[in-house]
């Protein structure tokens, strides 16, 4: 199974809408199986499709309950208020504290297409926010208050872009 490289910030594949799955079997099985693999390798506890290129609309997570996929997901609702610390695979080596709704329940399809729903709180409940933000081209920057997206944004200006002079 290859493992994909991790797109990070600024790359433009992670400011794009996704695409609604409309093609389930093998080959949407074995993009799951990589995407589960280059998480893992990262390591991370969720993956979305634009992280790795792939404008579609999943995810693969494990927050060490065992793996899980969501294809097509929606949060149907969010509840109560937590303040953690939160970080991205493609905005690596960076954490910042900020509050999320501290309760999400999500909606979708697994692997199968068949329709499924995860809910939690905590971590879990922050997972299934952040990365269906990946889905609609949302990066956790944007999530931050205003005066540390602005202190984040330029400390990440003044970084060589990996694979730079």
């Amino acid at each position: 199974m290859p493992i994909y490289p991790i797109r990070v910030f600024p790359d433009p594949v992670l400011r794009l809408p996704t695409t609604p799955v409309v093609e389930f079997g093998p080959d949407l099985a074995r993009l799951v199986d990589d995407m589960l693999e280059t998480m893992y390798e990262a390591p991370g506890v969720g993956l979305a499709g634009p992280q790795i290129g792939i404008s579609k609309q999943l995810f693969v997570a494990d927050v060490g309950d065992g793996p899980f996929v969501m294809v097509n997901p929606e949060i149907v609702e969010t509840s109560g208020k937590w303040k953690f610390e939160e970080g991205c695979l493609s905005v690596p080596g960076r954490w910042w504290e900020f509050n999320r709704p501290a309760f999400a329940r999500a909606r979708g399809l697994d692997v199968d297409g068949n329709p499924i729903e995860y809910a939690g709180d905590e971590l879990l409940g922050r997972l299934l926010q952040h990365e269906i933000d990946h889905l609609h081209g949302m990066l956790l920057l944007d999530r931050l208050p205003r005066r540390l997206r602005k202190e984040a944004l330029s400390d990440l200006r003044n970084v060589t872009p990996m694979g730079g002079p």
